[in-house]
């Protein structure tokens, strides 16, 4: 699938999914900004697109930190002039508890990086969309099947994944003047290091303890290449890519 070398910024480059969608970008001919903390693992990520490496930009920085992620667009547009695809997939997870066993700390940590940081991310975006000629652009959330359907002793995951939705159709109806498409894609049990657990077995709604299938990181990269290489005037709004198998249709 070829791209028109657009400017992409994927967050949370340096490992699994947004790993996988870098690659799928640089691979398809786009020039892409790979932000995470880490410099060496986003240097890694780069380092896997081959010929491509050449197209890749590491540009680390901490979503949650508004500072930073101003240098971070700040720095984009000296470079390149404008920003034509955000991948806004930065996030974490936390140890499995009990609603009422949550910890507030634990809460503020998995809400800071899943809500804030892709509020501000998605806000530097946009505001570059907004005033580029010519203007617009697509930002894609990575939202999550939890997004839709919560999987238990999770709540701070969770409620930050369905405040993802409410950002998504926020910037989708705003955006609309200014020529910018935000859609969302949530993922169910990609093979990623985050989900490596599931192999073991992960809390099922009925209190059991059940493996789950996982798919091919890379079928996800490819879903979000497909989102991203659409015209400006189409828009995936939502799309759901899982494994086939999984316990989300019905779950609970």
């Amino acid at each position: 699938m070829a791209t028109d070398g657009r400017i992409a910024l994927v967050t949370g480059a340096g490992s699994g999914v947004g790993r996988s969608a870098a690659l799928a970008l640089l691979g398809a001919g786009d020039t892409v900004v790979l932000a995470g903390r880490r410099r060496d693992v986003l240097e890694e990520t780069a380092s896997l697109a081959g010929a491509a490496a050449a197209r890749a930009a590491v540009m680390p920085a901490d979503v949650t930190d508004p500072a930073a992620v101003d240098a971070l667009f700040a720095a984009i547009k000296e470079r390149f002039g404008r920003l034509d695809v955000l991948f806004n997939n930065a996030g974490t997870g936390a140890r499995n508890a009990d609603f009422g066993d949550t910890e507030w700390e634990t809460w503020r940590k998995v809400v800071t990086v899943n809500l804030d940081g892709a509020f501000l991310v998605a806000r530097g975006a946009y505001r570059i969309m907004r005033e580029q000629s010519p203007r617009g652009g697509r930002i894609i959330n990575n939202g999550s099947i939890s997004a839709h359907t919560p999987r238990p002793g999770a709540v701070p995951y969770n409620a930050s994944k369905h405040a993802i939705t409410g950002l998504t159709k926020s910037i989708s109806l705003d955006g609309r003047k200014h020529d910018i498409a935000c859609g969302q894609i949530d993922i169910g049990n990609a093979a990623t290091p985050m989900t490596a657990r599931m192999a073991k077995g992960v809390p099922q709604a009925n209190g059991t303890l059940a493996p789950e299938p996982t798919m091919d990181v890379d079928d996800v990269g490819r879903a979000v290449l497909f989102m991203a290489s659409l015209p400006l005037d189409s828009n995936v709004q939502f799309m759901t890519i899982m494994a086939t198998k999984m316990p989300f249709i019905g779950r609970g």
